[in-house]
């Protein structure tokens, strides 16, 4: 291994997650730059680094310093500190600062600032505030820098640090010390190999009872988020084994005691169905879900005294729409019922029905509330029905610093009438929190198709709800004349069905159809291909960056949303200034996506805006969400990603006036049918599909969705 040594001059590319990094450092006295390429984390430009790796030669940008380990070589002289402190690298100490403190503790002036940072009010002009102003900075810009090391001292790989040390915040060395498992557990992505690699370095055994506990946890949270809400024995076993080497006896005794200690709860099950291992939360979640909607079940439904007739004339006048004779049966039959589920696709009616039962049940004098999963599809749902509609969060006061939910079985919704849309879009803990907070004499209606892509968390809720049997389905199956005519919803409902959509039909000259396809073989003409449409032919006819989006089944590679979202942000905006966050450029005028819910903010997770200024003085700015304006600091860029092009999963419960799909072979891990019907189902005047007839087939023959792990529809046998 080589050690290099030099200033660091520039950072060219920092990756926000994994703090990948790409820069340029000038080694000793010489005047030419080398690139260095690693995992580097809090680093800041003048600063003196200390490397080991190797040199590698890139096909493109020629040789690199590829670093394994790095570390900050602080300065000891005292002209060295004081150049240091006065770069700017520590906010709060400019050169003036810097000069004082460096004449009142020489060559001690950077140990206390590390470790007895009270002593700084010992210098004229330094009180209590400007004292914890430097504090932070400092610790903040060398808090990640420690955890690093300390990852790199025990053999783990840094790749995750930032993320370790955004969840655990001041105690992360403390944990990592005493209960690097812990890690396993609370940031599955970090991985068990992470957290046994410091733990087998601090000591501790390979046979280790807790070792063994905390590769099961970790499978099991490795389950869950793969969308599945428990894992078979046998096949636990088998990964842990392979995971720990641990023997098959000891593996069992880790299963008993977490069960002891309720983490885990083994379902014993009769011989034609394996043993079930669950997270106890999520085995609590199923069988709450099916207790509750079992017991809403058995309290007798009002009789409203309301017939086929008066539904039809209260719609009729109410809404000005004449219902056909299978949507006033829907209608009819959900006032029969404590509970029902509502399905169809696109162009049989849903929303028509959703604004029919509010009507009639307004009439009745119940309370209704209408709610979806996300802000984008409860803005949808307020804006087709003209009432107010919640998000499922919001409407159960969700506290985002407590994980918890102010609406419960303690303190009930106030309603008579729920109607949920986009129900396939909620998981197993959602569910249960949602009808743990139902009155037991309400009604709930859940909306939605069930054909679309399931939750992004664990579970296939509204399916096993379906299958279930115990739950009143109706499904919507009559396609209205206008909507039969769309090539949108006629391929849409082909798709459903298994069967191949009419890739040719609509790809003639002239006036813009609703639909086409645009064969490519090459992911790079893909791209090339959907970044022209964007900005040419489609512009003409959607001339609004948020009437366009882009959808891909993928993030990664020539034709996933972040490759996309670089090439349509060249096409179509071409402002030069922009605010630059670690290799991602923000400009004005992009269309950008909120990653993660923030209620402070009241933006959630896919909301998509537009950014309506750049306050660069400031280090902020501005986004347009739908007229509402909200800012950003610099240091809240992290939950922000341009969204020209998105993904698939993201786009659920949306609807764009044009939608382009990339469907590439590249994408075969994701190509499965639901994604594509879901993808096709997005577009309300325009789709558009750039890829290959393979693909289109690949995704056709993949439905497998079946296979995600769920007990929901056993526990409504118990």
């Amino acid at each position: 291994m080589i050690t290099l040594t030099g200033t660091l001059e520039s950072i060219t590319f920092q990756n926000d997650e994994n703090h990948y990094t790409i820069a340029r450092i000038k080694p000793g006295d010489t005047k030419q730059c080398v690139t260095i390429v690693g995992y580097m984390a809090g680093l800041a430009q003048g600063e003196t680094l200390k490397l080991n790796g190797r040199w590698v030669t890139h096909p493109k940008y020629g040789d690199q310093f590829k670093v394994e380990f790095f570390e900050v070589s602080l300065p000891a002289t005292v002209s060295g500190i004081k150049n240091y402190l006065g770069s700017g690298i520590i906010k709060g100490i400019g050169k003036t600062m810097a000069r004082k403190i460096v004449d009142h503790f020489k060559e001690e002036s950077l140990d206390i600032i590390e470790n007895q940072p009270e002593r700084l009010k010992e210098i004229p002009g330094i009180g209590k505030s400007k004292s914890d102003v430097i504090t932070k900075a400092w610790d903040r810009h060398h808090a990640i820098r420690r955890v690093m090391k300390f990852l790199q001292d025990h053999g783990a790989g840094s790749f995750h640090a930032g993320a370790i040390l955004q969840f655990y915040g001041t105690k992360t060395l403390e944990i990592l010390k005493t209960s690097p498992y812990a890690v396993a557990k609370d940031i599955p992505a970090a991985g068990f190999e992470l957290a046994d690699t410091i733990a087998l370095s601090c000591g501790i055994k390979k046979d280790d009872p807790e070792r063994i506990k905390a590769s099961i946890i970790y499978l099991l949270l490795k389950h869950e988020n793969n969308g599945h809400v428990f894992a078979e024995k046998q096949d636990l076993v088998l990964k842990a084994a392979k995971l720990t080497s641990a023997q098959k006896e000891d593996i069992e005794d880790a299963l008993s005691s977490l069960a002891e200690q309720d983490e885990i709860f083994i379902e014993q099950n009769d011989r034609k169905i394996k043993v079930c291992v669950y997270l106890k939360r999520l085995y609590r979640a199923e069988k709450g879900i099916a207790s509750r909607i079992k017991a809403m079940l058995s309290v007798p439904v009002s009789n409203y005294g309301i017939d086929r007739n008066d539904i039809i004339n209260e719609v009729l006048t109410r809404l000005a729409v004449n219902l056909s004779s299978e949507q006033v049966e829907v209608v009819s039959k959900t006032l029969a019922h404590r509970v029902v589920v509502i399905t169809g696709g696109p162009g049989t009616g849903k929303t028509t029905i959703i604004r029919a039962v509010c009507a009639v049940f307004n009439k009745l004098r119940q309370k209704v509330c209408l709610a979806a999963p996300t802000g984008r599809a409860a803005r949808r749902l307020a804006e087709v029905t003209s009432k107010k509609a919640f998000t499922l969060h919001k409407l159960l006061l969700y506290d985002q610093e407590t994980e918890s939910f102010g609406r419960n079985m303690m303190n009930p919704l106030d309603l008579d009438v729920l109607i949920v849309d986009e129900a396939s879009m909620i998981d197993t803990m959602l569910m249960f929190n949602l009808v743990e907070a139902l009155p037991v004499n309400s009604v709930l209606i859940l909306v939605g198709d069930v054909f679309q892509l399931p939750s992004v968390g664990p579970g296939n809720v509204l399916s096993d709800i379906i299958q279930s049997g115990v739950v009143n389905t109706f499904e919507l199956t009559k396609i209205f004349r206008q909507a039969e005519q769309s090539p949108i919803v006629m391929n849409a409902h082909l798709i459903r069905n298994g069967k191949m959509p009419v890739l040719d039909g609509n790809n003639t000259a002239g006036e813009l159809s609703e639909f086409y396809f645009i064969e490519n073989n090459d992911p790079e003409r893909v791209v090339n291909t959907i970044t022209k449409l964007c900005s040419t032919r489609i512009k003409k006819a959607f001339p609004h960056v948020d009437e366009i989006q882009v959808l891909t089944p993928m993030h990664r590679g020539e034709a996933g949303t972040i490759n996309l979202n670089q090439k349509l942000q060249q096409a179509l905006n071409n402002r030069k200034q922009g605010i630059e966050v670690r290799g991602s450029v923000f400009k004005t005028g992009d269309r950008v996506m909120h990653l993660k819910n923030n209620y402070n903010k009241d933006v959630f997770n896919g909301d998509i805006g537009i950014i309506h200024d750049i306050v660069k003085s400031e280090n902020r700015i501005e986004v347009d969400y739908d007229g509402r304006i909200v800012d950003y600091d610099i240091l809240e860029l992290d939950e922000l990603s341009l969204a020209y092009a998105i993904s698939v999963h993201k786009s659920q419960g949306s609807e764009y006036s044009a939608v382009v799909i990339a469907m590439t072979t590249m994408h075969f891990p994701l190509l499965q049918r639901n994604l594509l019907y879901t993808a096709m189902t997005r577009g309300k005047n325009l789709v558009v599909i750039v890829g290959s007839r393979k693909a289109v087939e690949t995704a056709l023959k993949n439905n497998r969705t079946e296979f995600r792990l769920s007990g929901l529809k056993r526990k409504f046998k118990d």
